[in-house]
């Protein structure tokens, strides 16, 4: 019997991040998995407790890197953005409403 995979057709394939690169304030060029590659302005996904002091020291900022495991955008932190949510430019989750999710 085949196994079934389960799918959203919304966000139809899953991919990550292999590379990312600071290019300038909060953009960064970021390379995916399916071999796409493009700038992403990440401040509108920069709000709440962990992202806050990264949006607020150009420092910490740049230290962003791919984590070999989960192969997402990654900081000090423990701070980390979905591949899909960059990829499919959706909703950072904080601006969803609760009743939404």
């Amino acid at each position: 019997m085949m196994e079934e995979i389960v799918g959203n057709p919304q966000y139809p394939n899953l991919v990550s991040v292999q590379s990312v690169q600071l290019r300038e304030s909060a953009v960064v060029y970021v390379t995916f998995s399916d071999g796409s590659a493009r700038d992403i302005d990440l401040e509108p996904y920069l709000h709440g407790p962990l992202f806050d002091p990264i949006r607020q020291d150009p420092k910490l900022l740049a230290k962003v890197y791919v984590d070999p495991e989960t192969e997402t955008l990654t900081w000090p932190n423990g701070a980390d953005i979905d591949p899909d949510v960059l990829y499919y430019g959706g909703d950072p989750p904080w601006s969803v409403p609760a009743e939404q999710k």
